[in-house]
């Protein structure tokens, strides 16, 4: 039987060579018998599937097992400008013999940002991203990568607001989530019989430890540990409320899901890719944008030796290297707005990226005087964020969870005057509209806000 299958399969072409499982090689040694009619193709800088079983090795003792074997060298990059190269090569440093060189014209120099929280980073690139579709960038050519699938949720919300459409690659919509949907069934049932004056992110995890979920470290594997992170991201949910409503018991918490899942019903045929960094590999867009690039989230939490936290620095060389010409690494220093600014950014920028002073968003674009797009009404934007500050307060939430700065300075060019106008303006659907549309009508009138709050 093996002389037979041998006879068929004469000559192995193997692409992605440092990604074959333990199995998959002794797969293909089996096949080669002991011949030696073998190509192999691939990058050790792009080994981050170990979890599975991959490792470099088989691609890098290659030419002693095949004493005789042509080796060539493939270094030049003709996907990315000079200027990514570069940053993928200094990602890499001494760790990597190799080194590419751009084929390509020049582009612009990757950019660096630091963010007071992750809504403000997210609503950023989505203003961003909303800015390159006006310019006639198509959105299948720019891309959203993170580390874990369960930091999609706050870049949906976001670009829904900013009215991006945007797709999901390698996983459904955060609150499609088979995991997600179990909780949030889990979550209804346990309102009426939640103790009072219980801690929120305790009632929360209660509820998840029937989900076999607790806290700690994930488990091994891909599937069961995006499982893990994405109940674990709930969690972070209920302290981010907490934060800012002291008060808040799981009804509230449900009602914040739902209105978080609501805003979430984008378009998804043709749109911005939202993506982690495994599921972007072999993929590349004109624009990449590079965000949650802090420490506990790449290098991950979990990774602790040495190997395991090069395999992070080689997710992060991956995701650069998907960027053809236009290339932003961000971060956040906290989870929540108004949250203790501790987080550092990766160690994998330390010597690359500026120093975090110079680094930082202009306080303008985060918290004070916005820098508006040509059209906008000034005075008419500062009435409408006194009005949201109002309103925020009011329900206990952060700002952005009303209308985000991107949302305000559109309705401060466009200035509706009626229902189809509001409608028409990015980030306003049928829930905003009901809850805050007489409001906004009537400020751009000039009138008292009907809700009082404001205006």
């Amino acid at each position: 039987m093996a002389e037979e299958l041998r006879s068929r399969y004469r000559h192995f072409v193997v692409d992605e060579y440092q990604d074959v499982s333990p199995l998959q090689h002794r797969l293909l040694d089996a096949w080669l018998g002991g011949r030696n009619d073998l190509c192999v193709v691939g990058d050790p800088n792009q080994t981050i599937y170990s979890f599975t079983g991959a490792t470099p090795n088989h691609l890098l003792t290659f030419p002693r097992r095949f004493p005789g074997a042509t080796l060539v060298r493939l270094v030049r990059d003709y996907r990315s400008t000079p200027q990514v190269v570069q940053l993928a090569n200094r990602v890499l440093g001494r760790r990597s013999t190799l080194r590419l060189v751009g084929q390509r014209e020049a582009g612009p120099e990757p950019t660096f940002a630091e963010y007071d929280d992750e809504p403000a980073e997210a609503a950023s690139v989505a203003a961003a991203c909303r800015a390159r579709l006006d310019a006639g960038t198509p959105a299948s050519e720019i891309a959203v990568l993170f580390r874990v699938n369960a930091q999609s949720e706050v870049y949906e919300r976001a670009l829904a607001d900013a009215g991006v459409p945007y797709v999901l690659r390698g996983g459904e919509r955060f609150f499609d989530r088979t995991e997600i949907r179990e909780a949030m069934l889990l979550l209804r049932g346990a309102v009426r019989s939640a103790e009072s004056g219980e801690k929120l992110a305790d009632l929360v995890r209660d509820v998840l430890s029937a989900l076999s979920w607790s806290a700690g470290s994930p488990p091994a594997g891909g599937s069961a540990r995006e499982r893990w992170e994405s109940l674990a991201a709930l969690v972070g949910v209920a302290e981010e409320l907490a934060a800012v409503q002291p008060d808040a018991g799981l009804g509230d918490f449900l009602a914040e899901l739902e209105q978080r899942a609501a805003a979430q019903h984008a378009p998804t045929v043709q749109g911005v890719t939202l993506a982690s960094l495994h599921a972007a590999k072999g993929l590349e867009w004109d624009a990449v944008f590079l965000v949650g690039l802090v420490e506990g989230t790449l290098p991950i939490q979990h990774a602790v030796t040495e190997e395991q936290i090069d395999e992070e620095r080689r997710l992060l060389y991956v995701g650069v290297t998907r960027a053809r010409e236009s290339l932003a690494l961000s971060w956040a220093l906290s989870r929540a707005p108004g949250g203790r600014r501790s987080r550092r950014r990766t160690r994998f920028l330390h010597g690359i990226a500026p120093d975090p002073a110079a680094s930082r968003v202009a306080p303008g674009r985060r918290r004070g005087t916005v820098e508006l797009p040509d059209g906008a009404d000034a005075e008419l934007f500062g009435r409408l964020r006194a009005w949201r500050s109002a309103r925020a307060e009011a329900q206990k939430v952060p700002a952005y969870v009303v209308f985000t700065d991107a949302t305000l300075a559109e309705l401060a060019v466009r200035q509706p005057t009626d229902v189809p106008e509001l409608v028409a303006v990015p980030g306003i659907g049928q829930s905003k509209l009901d809850r805050y549309g007489e409001d906004v009508l009537a400020i751009v009138r000039g009138e008292p806000a009907p809700s009082g709050a404001g205006g």
